[in-house]
């Protein structure tokens, strides 16, 4: 079927903005413009991609398996488009990254601040996202390169992981509201207290509720948040014992201590991943030279 690929890209962007207007900002045409497009590709598909009301705009089931598919593409032509614009040389371009805020605060920022000393003129852009949410934004072609913890799940199958860091978890407590600073903990002692953790779609989540099952327990938190930072600041105030990567201890409150544990945590990794199946941009390539030298 021979479809201009204007189309699609209207379609897209209508789609993306669940909005007409929206999209004819976006690309500059008119409103009209956009209408008229997204029928003609209805017509030559065959098939309703829009429900259209006076107070929205909604996809169809059709609509979205199409999105599912133009998505990566769009991406994946305007990563050539940016490429090319570079021209061999990092005069300009784009370095796109995938990481979690916590491995952004804690790890990436350093190599970044290199980066761009380096190459002041390559525009970074850093999409946060889980470690598990990553791989989404790798496989779907919006990011160049994602750092994430691992083991990971959806990464089971990757034979193309960096490693980037060593690090262990630790369960941390404010010793003023937990006196256990002098006692060894088991798995199974730990289900008596309160415990705070990231939310069930994160790594660190998935492998401690793991860790938890291999010994026969079923581990409910008390509270689940999507930082790591703030789960620190709620052991703080007492309202729980954290469990966090131990390189998020540095700014930690000084109330707070690791416990000891009569079982042994398995060690984690961060690493990096790269989509194999597309070249990388110069910018990437340059940045992952960071974690080799």
């Amino acid at each position: 079927m021979d479809i201009n690929y204007e189309l699609y890209k209207v379609f897209y962007h209508v789609a993306t903005s669940l909005s007409f207007s929206e999209a004819s900002k976006q690309l500059f045409i008119s409103q009209s413009a956009v209408s008229q497009s997204i029928k003609v590709l209805e017509k030559k598909l065959h098939q309703n991609l829009f429900i259209r009301s006076t107070k929205r705009v909604q996809l169809t089931p059709e609509g979205e398996i199409l999105l599912r598919h133009i998505e990566p593409a769009i991406h994946l032509i305007k990563r050539g488009e940016n490429q090319i614009m570079e021209t061999h040389s990092l005069g300009g371009g784009q370095l796109r990254i995938g990481a979690s805020d916590t491995i952004c605060r804690y790890v990436l920022v350093p190599y970044l601040s290199r980066f761009h000393k380096a190459f002041p003129s390559v525009h970074i852009k850093v999409t946060n996202q889980t470690s598990i949410g990553c791989v989404d934004l790798l496989e779907n072609g919006q990011v160049d390169l994602i750092f994430a913890n691992y083991p990971n799940s959806r990464l089971e199958h990757s034979g193309h992981l960096k490693k980037v860091l060593d690090f262990q978890d630790v369960f941390l407590a404010n010793r003023s509201y937990f006196p256990l600073e002098h006692q060894k903990l088991s798995f199974r002692e730990l289900l008596n207290y309160p415990i705070l953790m990231l939310t069930r779609k994160s790594t660190t989540s998935e492998f401690l509720h793991n860790l938890f099952q291999q010994h026969q327990l079923d581990l409910v938190p008390e509270i689940e948040l999507s930082s790591n930072d703030l789960l620190l600041d709620m052991a703080a105030i007492g309202l729980g014992i954290a469990f966090v990567p131990d390189y998020c201890q540095k700014s930690a409150s000084s109330d707070l201590f690791p416990l000891t544990l009569m079982e042994t945590l398995p060690g984690r990794q961060i690493v990096l991943i790269k989509n194999e199946n597309l070249p990388l941009s110069h910018a990437a390539m340059e940045f992952i030279s960071l974690f080799t030298q």
